[in-house]
C-alpha cells in the first residue's frame, strides 16, 4: 500500500491519501482525542504523541499537529494508517452516528438565497478546500451574513480568515448582492 502525502495552507496540518475511500459519505472532523471514540483509526491516530486533530474526507484524512515535527510524526501517521487500512477494520464503531454540526438557521423566506449559497459552495468552494485538506459547511443565514464552518486542515489555519474574507466573502457578494459578510462559526 502506498500512502501519498500533501502539505496544505495550514503548516500545523498535513494530507494523507491513503490511495482509497476514507469515509463513503459525509467527513468527521475530530479536534480531540475525546471525539476519536467514534472510530478506530482516529484513536490509534491520537495516540501518537504531538497530534491534535484528525479530519476523514471521501478520499483523504488530514492530520494536526500541536507540536512535533512532521519528519519526526509522518512516519508513526503513516504507520497507523497503512495498519488500519491492510488490518480490514472499519473506519467507525459501529454505534458512531453521523457527524452533525447542529441545526442549520436562516429565515424561510431566504431559502431561496440559502439554496444560490449552498449551490456555490458545493460547485466552487467545497473543491478547493477538500484540496488543502479540509472542508467548508453551511450553518445559517441572517442579516446579510452567511456562518461558515470550517473543518480539517481550514480549521485554525493562519489563512482561512483571508479565504473566507477576500475569496469567498468576495465571490458570494459577486453573484448575490443580499450578502454582505461572511463569517465563521
Amino acid at each position: 500500500m502506498f500512502i501519498q502525502t500533501e502539505a496544505t495552507p495550514n503548516p500545523a496540518t498535513l494530507k494523507f491519501l491513503p490511495g482509497r475511500t476514507v469515509m463513503p459519505e459525509g467527513v468527521l472532523d475530530m479536534r480531540d482525542a475525546s471525539a476519536a471514540a467514534r472510530s478506530p483509526l482516529a484513536q490509534a491516530l491520537f495516540s501518537i504523541d504531538g497530534v491534535s486533530g484528525v479530519f476523514f474526507a471521501s478520499d483523504f484524512i488530514s492530520v494536526t499537529k500541536a507540536d512535533g515535527e512532521w519528519q519526526h510524526l509522518k512516519p508513526a501517521i503513516l504507520g497507523v494508517i497503512m495498519e488500519h487500512f491492510t488490518s480490514g477494520a472499519p473506519l467507525l464503531a459501529s454505534d458512531a452516528g453521523d457527524d452533525e454540526d447542529g441545526e442549520e438557521f436562516y429565515d424561510p423566506a431566504d431559502a431561496e438565497t440559502v439554496a444560490t449559497i449552498k449551490e456555490l459552495l458545493e460547485a466552487r468552494v467545497r473543491p478547493a478546500v477538500a484540496g488543502d485538506g479540509g472542508d467548508i459547511t453551511f450553518r445559517g443565514f441572517r442579516d446579510g451574513v452567511v456562518y461558515l464552518a470550517m473543518k480539517g486542515a481550514c480549521a485554525g489555519c493562519p489563512s482561512s480568515t483571508a479565504t473566507l474574507k477576500n475569496g469567498i466573502q468576495n465571490m458570494f457578494r459577486h453573484y448575490m448582492p443580499e450578502v454582505q459578510a461572511v463569517e465563521q462559526i
